[in-house]
């Protein structure tokens, strides 16, 4: 049996360079049509703080149209999955599953004298790999979020090349400075997004 500890997607809208609402997806456009009221079109864009891309919603007909189209919006929209934890038949506790391996007999003399024993030590290690490719894999996804958010709100504004440079760098000091001079929202939400960047970086 597997669980999984689900996270809400946030999304975040701005109105020009302010950011105007920061919340789930349904706070957010609810806000927004009853500011836009009866006009069909918006110029606040909303942003998947996830992915980064702009979601394109349709605020026509009244309120209650527009939860028609939240609720069909919600049902598609894949939701943020972290932490599995999986169980199965073995240990109880740690859901240890047996399967067989092939290894070369230095790697089993190895592994016998560690401390613990073989199953203990590859589990580690596996552990240790998993992390590893993990941590990778969340820098990947926040340097290509930031860049799409960037692009968008600040593609034109001095420093956008150079900030984008650091940020594939993971010159955070760098990437900092090259947005000194942007709009504070935009300035910060893009440092927010990239955080996991530079996480872990000496300070």
């Amino acid at each position: 049996m597997s669980q999984e500890s689900i996270l809400p997607i946030v999304y975040t809208a701005f109105e020009n360079s302010h950011l105007f609402i920061q919340g789930g997806l349904e706070e957010v456009v609810l806000t927004i049509k009853e500011k836009i009221g009866k006009s069909e079109n918006s110029e606040i864009l909303i942003f998947n703080d996830s992915t980064g891309k702009v979601i394109d919603f349709n605020f026509q007909g009244t309120k209650k149209d527009v939860k028609k189209r939240l609720e069909i919006f919600t049902q598609s929209s894949p939701k943020v999955a972290e932490n599995a934890d999986s169980t199965g038949p073995g240990r109880p506790k740690l859901g240890v599953v047996s399967r067989e391996i092939s290894l070369l007999p230095r790697h089993w003399e190895w592994l016998a004298s560690q401390s613990g024993g073989a199953s203990s030590t590859l589990r580690k290690l596996v552990e240790e790999a998993k992390k590893k490719s993990q941590s990778s894999n969340s820098v990947k996804r926040a340097q290509e979020c930031t860049y799409k958010f960037m692009n968008v709100m600040a593609g034109d504004l001095p420093g956008f090349e150079e900030a984008l440079r650091a940020l594939y760098q993971k010159n955070r000091d760098q990437f900092l400075a090259q947005m000194k001079d942007w709009p504070k929202d935009v300035r910060k939400h893009a440092a927010e997004l990239a955080a996991p960047v530079f996480s872990g970086l000496a300070e």
